[in-house]
């Protein structure tokens, strides 16, 4: 008998997909997709009233799960929808925006090689791609496996990953003092001295306070860079506590 396609989570045999899939137990899984028509597609329905699916339950936070990348090519053989979205949640998140937000490589391919849309929109703040979540929450290594992958980067994206010539290209075309301000934070967060240098050239808030109430001097050290830092001390970049 096919399964309904939503099932309670703190159910029995919800409890038991997920255990599966955290524990990395994919012969398990494989069982339980056997023995369940329709399991695969189905989606977990927590507390809340938010349904996700398998391939979320794989990616989400905090991610690397093991045996991550095999659980999900197990998956989507099934039947599982790669580019599936989160329903009654705070956004409509794929998978692929659960792993960039965890900056799990491994989970970010299989999903890729298992079809997934590298630009279904989605993400938390933005609405945007899995890249949108790779750099907000600073995940840059999945925010390169993007890119190498063939992902597209708005201007602040750009700048926080160092493409001085896609900067320079967005720049062309007249963005506002509010974008080149959010951009050059990125840049700084991303420790990106080549696009921050261009950017204040093109009339940034140096000591904009920004996300998680850092300006950018205070972002640049999150990245480690000392010799950045530096360099921004020297532009006149002061810390929020400088400030107040």
């Amino acid at each position: 008998m096919e399964i309904p396609k939503e099932i309670a989570k703190e159910s029995p045999l919800g409890s038991a997909v997920v255990a599966a899939i955290h524990s990395g137990d994919v012969a398990h899984l494989e069982r339980l997709l056997a023995d369940n028509p329709g399991l695969a597609t189905a989606r977990l329905v927590d507390a809340k009233g938010v349904r996700r699916t398998l391939l979320h339950t794989v990616a989400d936070w905090p991610g690397h799960f093991p045996n991550g990348a095999a659980t999900v090519a197990v998956l989507i053989a099934a039947g599982a929808d790669p580019d599936a979205a989160v329903m009654g949640g705070n956004a409509p998140e794929t998978a692929m925006h659960g792993a960039a937000s965890s900056d799990d490589v491994a989970v970010l391919d299989a999903l890729l090689d298992g079809g997934a849309d590298i630009e279904a929109p989605g993400a938390i703040f933005t609405g945007g791609s899995a890249m949108s979540d790779a750099v907000i929450f600073a995940n840059y290594r999945c925010a390169r496996r993007l890119l190498g992958r063939g992902a597209r980067t708005t201007l602040s994206q750009s700048a926080a990953l160092g493409l001085l010539d896609r900067v320079e290209k967005f720049c062309a075309g007249s963005p506002t003092p509010d974008e080149i301000t959010t951009s050059f934070w990125h840049a700084c967060r991303g420790g990106q001295r080549n696009t921050a240098e261009f950017l204040l050239g093109c009339g940034t808030d140096l000591n904009w306070v920004g996300y998680d109430r850092l300006t950018p001097l205070g972002a640049a050290r999150k990245s480690g860079n000392q010799e950045f830092i530096d360099w921004l001390r020297g532009q006149g970049a002061k810390s929020r506590e400088e400030l107040d």
